[in-house]
C-alpha cells in the first residue's frame, strides 16, 4: 500500500499570491491605458523613449531582453498611432532609431500619472517602510535569480 504525501495547497505557496496580485495590478494598469489607446509592451517602449532624443530598436531589445523583431512589431503600431517617428541613424545611414513626436512626448507623462496612480490604489495602504521592503524583496529575487525580461505583457 503506497502512503501519500503531503500535497500543498495552492494558497500556501507564496508564487500564488504574488502572481494573484500581480495579475490584478497588472490587468489594472493594462485596462487604463488601454482607454488611452496603448497596450502595456507599447507603454515600456514609450517610457524609454521619453529619457532619449533617440534611441535603436536593438537597444530597446536590449534593454527589454526582447528579440529587435518584437521591438519592431511595436515600434510599427506606434508610428500607427502617431507617436512614434523612425529615421536614419545619424551616425550610421544603414541603421534605424526611434523617437518620440510630440504627440508621444505629451501622452508619456499621462500614462506614467496612470501607472502612479494604479500603484497608490494597490499599495498605497501599506506604510513606506513596507512599501520599500516589498520593492526591496522583489528587486532581491530579481538579481538573485538574474531576471532580465522586463515585464511588457
Amino acid at each position: 500500500m503506497q502512503t501519500q504525501s503531503h500535497v500543498s495547497n495552492l494558497q500556501d505557496h507564496t508564487g500564488y499570491w504574488l502572481r494573484f496580485v500581480s495579475n490584478h495590478v497588472s490587468q489594472a494598469f493594462a485596462r487604463a491605458i488601454e482607454a488611452r489607446g496603448v497596450s502595456v509592451a507599447e507603454w515600456v517602449v514609450l517610457r524609454i523613449l521619453f529619457e532619449k532624443e533617440a534611441e535603436s530598436p536593438s537597444n530597446i531589445a536590449a534593454q527589454l531582453a526582447m528579440t529587435r523583431g518584437a521591438v519592431t512589431k511595436i515600434a510599427d503600431k506606434l508610428i500607427i498611432k502617431a507617436l512614434i517617428l523612425r529615421a536614419a541613424d545619424p551616425e550610421d545611414g544603414r541603421a534605424q532609431v526611434l523617437s518620440l513626436t510630440a504627440k508621444g512626448r505629451r501622452l508619456v507623462p499621462d500614462l506614467a500619472g496612470l501607472a502612479d496612480e494604479n500603484d497608490s490604489a494597490f499599495f498605497g495602504h501599506l506604510s513606506a517602510a513596507d512599501r520599500k521592503a516589498l520593492t526591496r524583496i522583489l528587486k532581491e529575487i530579481v538579481q538573485q535569480r538574474a531576471l532580465t525580461s522586463a515585464p511588457v505583457d
